[in-house]
């Protein structure tokens, strides 16, 4: 295959190239060669063509609360029991239909990889269904079946609260008991093909005592295996955490041996200089949701001070209030200028970089995430003649360009989107009668 780019935006670049011939043999990317014309028989891409993005923190089923919980008063806390209830009318069925449905819009807006923080494993009353990873399985298949690469961050959920209250409700399906049992059940899991990997999560330290943490921990790093977790998303973890163990979250995970180069903290909102300089000298990665976090007012993290420290940054859509990498990407930049009242904290680069590379990266695919020689070839054109991004010059469409823009999805050299039309999902009406299926 022979594409050429009016634009492409290439490794290191402050800016899209012009005139980028780009040749995919075998799911990789050959030669990539700036400033020629478009020889015979190549596909012309007219826009600007981008790297795969990669959503490095997603909750598929959270996709079915979108335009039923952003109205009125209330905080994470109630917005939670909203999304219980949502977790408790799933079955493997109904949540593969779901997540396809999902991940075919996530292909929609660019996405070329999902990492999928996954704890919704077992039937309603907490018993383990005869295929004790029968969820995971339907989340495997509901990425393959929309063409986009998966990493299935098997979730470990073992308690209520910092107190360590046993799970009760809809928690009781997330639960395995302690790590160790949680371990054995992900080790019984082999998906096939290749566009999954498997890794570990943390939910949190309200979810996992300390005593539990090096079990995960030491399941990741043998397994060389990406390790994720929430982190100081709302205050009042912290304030549990200190009173439970006279540390922060950071600073009990530290402890653990949870932190390093293959973890990556999700939100990271509420943190002390201690806790940055944790999370920046042992190489953390940091993954920020600005969509969810603005939505749920968690509040903005300190995005420039962990960069500082040393920790990589990466993006995600998390609770999918909305599916769109464009405005996770400035939404960091973005915030940050509310925060701080400084505009450019993050160049169009740098925000390209936590969209694309950093966030393949966090999920175990170092392979992605940059349109070059030997990268898979994962590739998202954006159209520069729609009403959002007529007249705007290539390097600013990151601040311009929604997801409605994309036009062209390549993953793994695979056409997944093309004129704007997934390949095989009607992602509209899957949407509608996979969420009315849970919400009714």
């Amino acid at each position: 295959m022979r594409l050429h780019a009016e634009y492409a935006w290439l490794p290191g670049a402050a800016e899209p190239s012009r005139d980028v011939l780009i040749e995919v043999a075998d799911g990789r990317f050959g030669a990539v060669t700036a400033g020629v014309p478009a020889p015979a028989g190549a596909r012309r891409l007219p826009g600007v063509t981008l790297p795969g993005l990669a959503n490095a923190h997603s909750h598929a089923f959270h996709r079915a609360l979108r335009g039923r919980t952003h109205g009125g008063r209330g905080d994470f806390w109630s917005w939670r029991e909203q999304m219980y209830a949502v977790a408790d009318r799933l079955d493997p069925q109904r949540y593969l239909a779901l997540a396809r449905a999902v991940y075919a819009e996530m292909a929609l807006a660019g996405i070329t990889c999902v990492g999928e923080f996954h704890y919704l494993h077992h039937d309603r009353d907490g018993g383990r269904y005869a295929d004790a990873n029968a969820m995971s399985e339907a989340l495997v298949a509901a990425a393959a079946q929309a063409g986009i690469r998966i990493t299935l961050l098997d979730t470990c959920y073992l308690s209520a609260g910092v107190d360590g209250a046993p799970l009760t409700g809809a928690q009781r399906r997330f639960g395995d008991g302690d790590a160790d049992r949680w371990a054995q059940r992900v080790d019984a899991f082999a998906p096939a093909g290749g566009h999954v990997r498997v890794g570990a999560a943390v939910h949190s330290v309200r979810a996992v005592p300390a005593a539990q943490l090096p079990v995960v921990a030491a399941w990741a790093r043998e397994r060389d295996a990406p390790l994720h977790l929430h982190l100081s998303e709302q205050p009042a973890e912290n304030e549990a955490c200190q009173a439970a163990y006279g540390r922060s979250p950071a600073e009990l995970l530290a402890d653990a041996g949870v932190l390093g180069p293959r973890t990556t903290a999700v939100h990271a909102t509420h943190l002390g200089d201690t806790d940055v300089r944790l999370l920046g000298t042992s190489r953390t990665g940091v993954c920020f949701c600005p969509t969810t976090e603005r939505d749920l007012a968690d509040g903005i993290g300190p995005a420039p001070q962990l960069a500082a420290a040393g920790s990589p940054l990466s993006l995600g859509s998390d609770s999918h209030a909305v599916i769109d990498p464009f405005e996770e990407a400035r939404g960091l930049e973005l915030d940050e200028r509310l925060r701080s009242r400084v505009r450019g904290t993050f160049t169009a680069a740098e925000l390209l970089s936590a969209a694309s590379r950093a966030g393949h990266e966090a999920l175990g695919w170092s392979d992605a995430g940059g349109i070059a020689t030997g990268q898979r070839a994962d590739l998202v054109t954006v159209a520069l003649d729609r009403v959002r991004t007529a007249g705007v010059p290539p390097t600013g469409v990151l601040f311009a360009a929604g997801a409605a823009d994309v036009t062209d999805v390549l993953v793994d050299g695979r056409p997944v989107v093309t004129a704007g039309m997934h390949t095989s999902v009607d992602v509209v009406a899957e949407l509608g009668a996979a969420i009315s299926a849970v919400t009714r």
